[in-house]
């Protein structure tokens, strides 16, 4: 590997999904001035609003979107001003 590319900061950073509490570790060098201590041992924390742990196509919870409720609402709003 070519000397002087890589960051000298990689390190392990817990990720804290905040959607659902979920804490997993990793190695990154993104910078952040939280911690969270983790059995005993204090690590840099990044919050992400969703993760694998949350997303719907890792978990297989996908959100059913009324499509068909929201046409409806849609003619019957706008229906008035058909002449």
């Amino acid at each position: 590997m070519r000397k002087g590319i890589h960051p000298d900061n990689y390190r392990l950073i817990a990720f804290k999904d905040m959607s659902n509490e979920e804490v997993f570790l990793a190695k990154s060098a993104a910078e952040t001035k939280e911690t969270l201590e983790i059995d005993g041992v204090e690590y840099p924390v990044i919050k992400m609003e969703i993760s694998r742990t949350s997303h719907p196509f890792y978990t297989g919870k996908a959100k059913l979107v009324d499509t068909a409720g929201r046409i409806d609402k849609f003619k019957n709003k706008y229906d008035k001003f058909k002449k």
